[in-house]
């Protein structure tokens, strides 16, 4: 962005474009190789191109939070498929009726058996809701925070710290990725710090490089490699210590055993000392707001 008031020598890059289209029509400047490089889509698209555009998706994001002032985030990582509980018992409900009119079918009653499962963790929902409601109040109400909620910008657990920041008139970010699939934003971001990336590993630097805590709860594949990046990361020295804090002890260690790690002696005792686990809003901003490095 330019400096106002600064005299340029050069015609700046959008100078140049609407000049370029000024150009009188011939078999030449028709041409495709006669387009400005960085207005020419599909020479973007080239795989050629890839270091550019893994630099553009740092970059984009980079610059417009800078312009925002955003300068710290506490992170929400969490299941896209936990809902809230309204909705995850209203499926339960159909499963439950499905089931009762075919007794004998095991991927009805399958069906039912996760449905219970989501509606019991759809709890979590409301705790990630809480605590964006939480951080975002402080930082609104005290000179001391100046914190802004981060999400995967999906639905789930994400959806839940976005609105949960919405509910209290905060701004908070989502970081969307392109997916074979259809994924699009919740509706709860904030419209101008709402991004969609290609690449996974820019999302991923996106996520922690101004991040003050990392808040994990329970979620599948993506949510698992994000948690053990960020462990790694901290484990390695690569990135400065903070408060990693997961939500549902009871759930993660029946997904996850630390301690056979340990005794593995794949990782070292003091690494599980690299999170703590929490079981409410409260008690995971308590921890937080402790923390050293929160303002």
């Amino acid at each position: 962005m330019r400096n106002k008031g600064k005299r340029e020598l050069f015609p700046s890059a959008s100078e140049d474009a609407r000049a370029a289209e000024l150009c009188p029509p011939s078999p030449q400047t028709l041409s495709s190789s006669y387009r400005l490089a960085y207005m020419d889509h599909d020479f973007l698209l080239r795989d050629e191109l890839r270091p550019v555009r893994l630099e553009l998706e740092l970059l984009k994001p980079e610059l417009l939070l800078k312009e925002h002032q955003i300068e710290n985030t506490i992170v929400v990582f969490g299941g896209a498929r936990i809902p809230e509980p309204k909705v995850a018992h209203e499926q339960l409900a159909d499963a439950e009726a499905a089931a009762s009119k075919d007794p004998a079918n095991e991927l009805l009653a399958r069906k039912v058996k996760i449905g219970r499962s989501v509606a019991e963790k759809s709890k979590y929902y409301e705790e990630a809701r809480k605590l964006a409601s939480l951080v975002s109040k402080a930082t609104k109400n005290s000179d001391h925070f100046n914190f802004v909620v981060i999400t995967g910008g999906g639905p789930g657990i994400m959806e839940a710290a976005n609105r949960g920041a919405y509910e209290v008139g905060a701004e908070s970010i989502g970081l969307n990725i392109v997916l074979p699939f259809e994924q699009k934003p919740n509706e709860y971001i904030t419209p101008e710090l709402c991004f969609q990336f290609h690449y996974f590993a820019i999302r991923k630097m996106h996520f922690l490089m101004r991040a003050k805590a990392l808040v994990v709860f329970p979620g599948g594949y993506g949510t698992l490699d994000e948690l053990f990046e960020t462990l790694t990361l901290i484990q390695t020295r690569k990135i400065k210590p903070m408060p990693v804090l997961i939500f549902g002890r009871e759930f993660w260690e029946k997904i996850i055993n630390f301690d056979a790690l340990v005794e593995e002696g794949t990782i070292s005792p003091e690494d599980i000392k690299l999170f703590r686990y929490v079981e409410t809003a409260e008690e995971a901003w308590e921890m937080i707001s402790r923390t050293d490095n929160v303002s």
